[in-house]
């Protein structure tokens, strides 16, 4: 027997309209599993947070690891601690060491403007992850993306100082904060699902709406805050990818490609996590369906500069 969490489940019927359970399981390791219970009608036993004990066996279905489950049981809530995947910073530090950099602004309309959005909504932005599945999506993976881009941002000013820092600083670690309204977190911290207005408007909008209201609000009515505006817009880079505008000057270019940087590294770490050195993976559908290899020649560490 063994504990482990559930992330996704989906109730569904085999060729022969018999129920089975389609789930997501997070073990002890915090890697997420595919498995199978079989002949089974949940019947509101079960749901994704749970914490339950399973009996299993390992199957092989079209070259992937399957578990299937011979039996599955409630577990007591309060182990649900060892199974909650989570950044490997502090998201409450994390979170103070950007408002820091914020405060120490020169230009004051972007400095009351950020820092407003951001206190304002400290309690979510600390612990939310940044995505249900992809990149970042573990507790406090929100913070962490963010202060990623936010130390990349600043090397690329080092080495491009006509790149006005605190603007793309802004943007960096605004582009994002809307997905504390775009997706829902059960009691794991995790994310559960999207919102209906995480469905029906998206993050990209939202944030757009929060930075023109919040602007509105502290009267602020400089050109910067449309610039804010479209680098949050153009952040995804191109319309297939939820972007109704491309980057149209340099710090939006740069916050564009430094996104799509860290979630790729980010998420090619973790699919070579669960595979041995020398072997491929699967093929990754965020990755354009490319299989991945693991030379085992680098590390997934993953640090970021709180200023300490």
């Amino acid at each position: 027997m063994s504990f482990a969490m559930i992330k996704e489940l989906t109730e569904k019927k085999d060729k022969n309209s018999n129920s089975f359970l389609d789930l997501i399981i997070i073990g002890s390791d915090k890697k997420e599993y595919s498995a199978k219970v079989w002949r089974f009608e949940n019947n509101g036993q079960f749901a994704p947070n749970d914490v339950v004990e399973i009996e299993y066996t390992l199957d092989n279905y079209k070259g992937k690891t399957q578990l299937t489950i011979n039996s599955i049981k409630k577990a007591p809530d309060e182990i649900i601690k060892d199974f909650i995947p989570q950044s490997e910073h502090d998201g409450k530090a994390v979170f103070a060491s950007l408002l820091a950099k914020v405060n120490a602004f020169k230009d004051a309309e972007l400095k009351k403007l950020v820092s407003t959005i951001m206190t304002e909504n400290r309690q979510k932005l600390e612990t939310y992850p940044a995505a249900f599945r992809l990149h970042h999506a573990v507790v406090g993976g929100l913070m962490l993306h963010t202060a990623s881009i936010v130390e990349m941002a600043e090397k690329v000013c080092d080495i491009y100082p006509g790149v006005n820092r605190e603007l793309l600083l802004s943007g960096a670690i605004l582009h994002d904060t809307a997905k504390i309204f775009e997706l829902k977190t059960g009691k794991s911290g995790l994310c559960s699902g999207y919102s209906v207005q995480g469905n029906l408007v998206g993050h990209i909008v939202m944030g757009v709406i929060c930075i023109d209201e919040t602007a509105k609000r502290l009267n602020i009515n400089s050109e910067e805050v449309t610039l804010l505006e479209h680098m949050v817009l153009s952040h995804h880079s191109e319309p297939e990818y939820g972007s109704p505008v491309r980057p149209m000057f340099v710090e939006a270019q740069i916050l564009s490609s430094l996104d799509a940087l860290d979630a790729a590294i980010y998420e090619m770490n973790t699919a070579c996590d669960n595979i041995k050195v020398g072997e491929f993976t699967d093929r990754q559908w965020a990755l354009d369906n490319r299989k991945l290899y693991s030379h085992g020649l680098s590390s997934t560490e993953h640090k970021v500069n709180l200023g300490d």
